[in-house]
Order: C-alpha cells, then sequence, then structure tokens
C-alpha cells in the first residue's frame, strides 16, 4: 500500500481519483490547492503525488517548483504526476523538467492511473530522482500525438543536464527545432545558439568552420576566425547531420568533447570552450559504424541522451494541428485560409516522404496560391494515391499489412484528431460530429493522449 497525495481544485475529478486510488488498495490525502498540498508535504511523508496543472492562484508549475524549494537537506520529492486537461508543448517540457515524473492528459482511466502508478513507485523504490531547478521559456514544437508528447518529455528531461544529446530522425521531421527548445529550456537559454549543417559545408572547409583558424593558417586566411565552437561559447552547439562529417574531423570533435578545448588551424595553443554539443542525424549511425564511416567512440560519446523524433506518418493527430498552423503562419496576420473536410482527408491519407518540411511548404504554396477562402483537396495536388501508397478503398497500404487493432487506432485517431479540428477544439462539438457520446470521446482522448 502507498501512501498518496491528490492536489486538484475539482473536487468531482478528485473525488473520483481518490476512489480509484483507494479502490487499488492504497492510502489517498486530498488538497484543494496548491498551498494546501505544500502543507501535507511539509508535514507528512508520501510514495507519489497526483498534481492538477491548472488551478486558482498557483498552478501545478508553481506548486511543483515550490514543492522543490521547501524540501529539507537530505530529501527527495516522491514521484509528481502533473494532470491537465489542457496539454501543449510548452508545459510538457516545462513539467518534466521541472522534475515531474510523467505529464498526462485528463481524464485519465483506471487503467492509465495503475500504470503510471506503477510506474512511479518502482522508480521511487529503486532511487529518488533528481530534481531539477526551474527555468521559464517558450516551446514552439507543435503537436499533441502520443509520439509528440514523448518528445516534449524527453526534452523537458534532457534540458536540465550539460550532457551531449543525439537527435535521430528522418530529413524534414524537425530536428533542429528540438536542439533549439532543449537550449530554450535549458540554464544556458542566455547564451548563443549556433547550428552547423555538417553535410552542407565542404569537407576541407568544415575543420575551419568548426575550430575557428589563425591568420595565414592557409592561402585566404587574411584574419583570424574563431569558429563555431568557440562562437556557440557557454551555449549549444547543433553539429546537424552529422552521420555525413569526414572521419578525421570526427577525431576532433571527440578531442573537443573530452578536453572541453579546440585547437584553431594553424594554432598551437589549445582554447577552452563550454559548449553543449547536440548532434542531430537521419542516418542510422550503428550501420555507419559497422561500414567504418563513423567512429564508434564517437557515437557512444554523443549518445549519452538521445531523442527521437517520429515521422509525420506516425503522427496522424498532429497533421491537421500543424497544417492549420503553417496556414496561419504564412497568412502573415492576414486570414488563413482554411481547409475543407476533403483537404483534411487528403493530408491524412498522405504519406508525407519529406515530413513536417513537406507540410509547411505544401501550406505556403496553398495560403499563396488558393484563391478562394477555403482549401480542397484538388488544391493540394497532392497525388490521389500513388504507387503503393494506397489499395482498395484509399486506405495506405501498410493499414492493411497491420493488424486489426492497430489499424483500428490509426483510423480512431485520425477520425478524432479531424473532427476536433473542424471543431476548433470544442469537445462536445467533436462528439456530435463523430456520432459519439462526449463520454466516451473524452475516452478516447485519454487513451490516445490527444490534448485540447
Amino acid at each position: 500500500m502507498a501512501r498518496l497525495l491528490i492536489i486538484d481544485d475539482d473536487d468531482a475529478f478528485r473525488d473520483t481519483l481518490a476512489e480509484t486510488l483507494d479502490s487499488l488498495g492504497h492510502e489517498v490525502q486530498p488538497a484543494v490547492s496548491g498551498q494546501q498540498g505544500l502543507q501535507a508535504l511539509a508535514h507528512g511523508r508520501f510514495d507519489a503525488v497526483f498534481l492538477d496543472h491548472r488551478m486558482p492562484g498557483m498552478d501545478g508549475l508553481q506548486t511543483l517548483e515550490a514543492m522543490q524549494a521547501q524540501l529539507s537537506p537530505g530529501r527527495t520529492l516522491p514521484p509528481v504526476i502533473v494532470l491537465t486537461a489542457h496539454a501543449s508543448g510548452h508545459n510538457t517540457i516545462a513539467a518534466m523538467r521541472l522534475g515531474a515524473f510523467d505529464h498526462l492528459t485528463k481524464p485519465i482511466g483506471r487503467d492509465a492511473v495503475q500504470e503510471v502508478l506503477s510506474r512511479a513507485l518502482r522508480e521511487q523504490a529503486d532511487a529518488a530522482r533528481p530534481a531539477p531547478a526551474a527555468e521559464e521559456g517558450e516551446g514552439e514544437l507543435i503537436g499533441v500525438s502520443a509520439p509528440m508528447r514523448e518528445v516534449h518529455k524527453r526534452i523537458g528531461l534532457a534540458a536540465a543536464s550539460d550532457a551531449p544529446v543525439l537527435v535521430l530522425g528522418e530529413t524534414g521531421t524537425g530536428k533542429e527545432q528540438v536542439a533549439r527548445a532543449l537550449h530554450r529550456h535549458s540554464a544556458r537559454a542566455g547564451r548563443p545558439f549556433v547550428a552547423v549543417n555538417c553535410a552542407a559545408i565542404p569537407k576541407d572547409l568544415l575543420e575551419s568552420e568548426l575550430f575557428g583558424h589563425v591568420r595565414g593558417a592557409f592561402t585566404g586566411a587574411v584574419a583570424d576566425r574563431p569558429g563555431s565552437f568557440r562562437a556557440a561559447d557557454g551555449g549549444v552547439l547543433l553539429l546537424d547531420e552529422i552521420g555525413d562529417m569526414a572521419p578525421a574531423v570526427q577525431a576532433k570533435i571527440l578531442r573537443v568533447l573530452q578536453e572541453g578545448e579546440v585547437v584553431p588551424l594553424g594554432a598551437h595553443k589549445p582554447v577552452k570552450v563550454d559548449v553543449r554539443v547536440v548532434a542531430a542525424t537521419h542516418r542510422d549511425l550503428g550501420a555507419a559504424v559497422r561500414e567504418g564511416q563513423f567512429r564508434e567512440d564517437l557515437m557512444y560519446r554523443l549518445d549519452v541522451l538521445s531523442i527521437r523524433l517520429p515521422p509525420l506518418r506516425e503522427r496522424l493527430a498532429d497533421i491537421i494541428l500543424l497544417a492549420e498552423h503553417f496556414l496561419r503562419l504564412a497568412a502573415g496576420g492576414q486570414p488563413p485560409k482554411q481547409l475543407s473536410a476533403t483537404a483534411a482527408q487528403a493530408l491524412l491519407r498522405h504519406p508525407w516522404p519529406g515530413n513536417v518540411r513537406e507540410l509547411r511548404n505544401l501550406a505556403e504554396r496553398c495560403q499563396a496560391l488558393v484563391r478562394h477562402a477555403v482549401i480542397e483537396a484538388a488544391d493540394l495536388g497532392l497525388a490521389a494515391g500513388g504507387a503503393g501508397d494506397t489499395v482498395s478503398g484509399g486506405l495506405p497500404a501498410d493499414w492493411l499489412a497491420s493488424d486489426l487493432p492497430t489499424a483500428t487506432e490509426r483510423l480512431e485517431r485520425a477520425l478524432i484528431a479531424h473532427a476536433l479540428a473542424q471543431a476548433q477544439g470544442n469537445r462536445a462539438e467533436a462528439a456530435r460530429r463523430l456520432g459519439i457520446h462526449r463520454q466516451l470521446l473524452y475516452r478516447k482522448l485519454a487513451q490516445y493522449g490527444l490534448g485540447d
């Protein structure tokens, strides 16, 4: 039996969660505000805390920050599970960065409660979790799908560290946005962020670009150049497409990571640098190591923390949200174009080989070229099922290749995401469009991790 604290101002939800936890054999203490929860923690021991995000006065993140501040020496915070009815990338990253154990969307069913509590108690038994300090920031990673929620959580956890991060993902998935979010939510946010595309710079110039050079180091070196590592001193350096880096440069990158110093071309004295390195690649580095194209020791040195960005085809719940977001950006303050139901369906069917970048380009093109206010499927210019992409009935081929529960879940996610987008987030209207009861929609939203 565990002793649990629930901090939530919603009487009905708090009572329901308490009944669920009681039925699972646990002792529960309720608190109706952040301040009351802090008082309970100051005078008692708890094995886990369920904390509401949106509360009047002191909200969940402020409460979580205050929990950290009031800890006495030698004590650690029990696992804190933050609950919200309004999930976003920003509040997920902020919660995880403040030391939350998990960040879940309301309503949360009995099975989900049992699962997250089991994980929390298991981790609590294994070891106390370190709790990082808070640092406010803004997030711009759009997405409420379950895969993107995991990305937000990993960013929040990684932001509190200075260890190298390896960001993996197909071309166009937004790896640089992850690196910028890590910088924005870290203690280095006030220091430089420098991005270098290792695949875009000729191999004979990359070394100078990264490490700098002194005057006269080579023909054309008419002045000293600091290089990207020194330009990013105190901040974050993104080495994009590091899988395309020449082996000779890889060896020097390894030295920088190990020694914390660079030697400019033509110089003999090393220069100390304090840089957090974020490396990104669309390549399989393990395969590159086996083929002798990438250093194994460098791969292990970079892969201290890894974040995998899912391809857009695995983020059906985000496609319409992203499309409307890019249409608004392209409109530049003017009324953006709207998506018809058939256009939205076409976007959900498209395989998106170019991922988010392809979707953004399409939205910008439609906003600029479509003359009517509502974008129809024909305006998108997408192939009506390329060879091998769809089968009978217009479904993607990989849907029919999967098992029935997986295909059913993907279809439900797509339909719910589309209905919410069409209803502009109004859950009652979305349920009406789907032809289901509102409570069933709530359960599906909790099951699939879809937020407002």
